[in-house]
């Protein structure tokens, strides 16, 4: 896996989220500085409740932050408006979650074109599919598909419109550990092969052995940071 670049694609400082419940305070963040790179893969690690869900959701403009800075390149996205966040997630950011979120009446080329259609410089379809090694399976609708190769669809849809940002929360979550090296495997590849800086959720220590930076997180905080000088290949993985 090739290096990252000293270019910083994220920075974070002094980032909080509160939620109220009635008279009840929830802080999900909790004051979190942070900076990430181009090319890096990092896996946020943590209990559930940590806040690892949430920084994702920042990051991603789904979720304003209570307070703070968060910027992507010269983007403010805790000042942004509903339009400029829309724009930003439309061109700058892919999402992968842990249920796949495909259209059953269409193929899986289709579900990948919905995407592309609204993009300003995609990749084709079929290109997306032959990245993540389904371009036999491009007219197959998903009840037709295993959950890895689902999976892997939605993987194709999140890159085909060359996001910048390719964000996953717990994506191998629904999946046995053999189908879920296969789909790190293509998160890997497409680390390496296009660059896309990728963050990870996961509960999974062992998962974890792929990036670049470990990040872990705990009642709303950064605990401590890990470097892995040699990530492990994902097909080394067992859990």
């Amino acid at each position: 896996m090739s290096a990252p670049s000293a270019e910083i694609v994220f920075h974070a400082r002094g980032l909080r989220k509160i939620y109220r419940l009635g008279e009840v305070e929830v802080r999900a963040l909790d004051g979190v500085d942070l900076d990430l790179y181009r090319g890096e893969l990092v896996v946020l690690l943590g209990p559930s409740g940590s806040g690892k869900s949430t920084l994702l959701n920042i990051l991603g403009g789904l979720d304003p932050p209570t307070a703070g800075i968060v910027r992507c390149g010269d983007r403010d996205l805790a000042a942004a408006g509903e339009a400029e966040l829309t724009e930003f997630r439309r061109f700058m950011v892919g999402f992968v979650f842990q249920f796949y979120n495909l259209i059953p009446s269409l193929t899986a080329l289709e579900n990948v074109a919905i995407v592309t259609e609204i993009a300003d410089d995609p990749l084709s379809p079929a290109e997306a599919l032959a990245l993540v090694g389904l371009a036999q399976r491009r007219d197959h609708f998903p009840a037709q598909l295993s959950g890895g190769e689902q999976q892997r669809v939605a993987i194709a849809r999140a890159i085909a419109k060359r996001p910048r940002v390719l964000l996953c929360d717990e994506p191998t979550g629904a999946l046995d550990s053999k189908t879920g090296v296969a789909v790190l495997e293509v998160l890997e590849r497409i680390n390496r092969q296009v660059g896309t800086t990728t963050v990870l959720i996961t509960h999974n220590a062992d998962i974890a052995r792929m990036a670049h930076r470990v990040i872990h997180l705990s009642d709303g905080r950064i605990g401590k940071i890990e470097v892995n000088e040699i990530p492990c290949p994902a097909r080394e993985l067992h859990w």
